[in-house]
């Protein structure tokens, strides 16, 4: 899912995780949004200039991106994937929901991600990764 963030991003990532594997995803999931957060929210500095906000709209999901600069930088997330299943491949779906938590506190954003409609598990959580991404890459743009 990481490769399609940055793919449709048009981001670089170069990520290394040692993560607690052995016990579950959680932790390791969570814990790499939220080190992507903060990468995105150290890269964009103060935030002046960027383009703010900006929804992206996408076959499967719809997301919107605000990481326009406010004085109290705080960060709400909101994350409905419509995924009926406990495992997309070894992914355990649930986990989505706390990577975008994670990427929303770390980056100090708003981050909301809604899945539309869909039949196939993997296809919903592939749609917000890429639709997430591209919404992300309209919000941090210069204006």
């Amino acid at each position: 899912m990481l490769e399609l963030f940055t793919r449709h991003g048009a981001f670089d990532l170069e990520l290394k995780c040692d993560g607690d594997l052995d016990v579950d995803q959680h932790h390791t999931v969570e814990d790499v949004g939220i080190a992507l957060g903060e990468a995105f929210d150290r890269a964009l500095g103060d935030k002046r200039g960027i383009s703010a906000r900006r929804v992206f709209f996408d076959a499967d999901g719809r997301d919107a991106g605000d990481c326009g600069h406010r004085p109290e930088r705080r960060a709400a997330f909101a994350v409905e994937t419509k995924v009926r299943t406990r495992l997309v491949g070894d992914l355990q779906t649930e986990l989505v929901t706390d990577f975008f938590e994670g990427f929303a506190r770390g980056a100090r954003a708003n981050v909301h991600v809604k899945t539309m409609y869909g039949r196939s598990n993997h296809h919903k959580i592939e749609a917000i990764f890429k639709a997430f991404a591209r919404a992300l890459r309209v919000a941090c743009a210069r204006r």
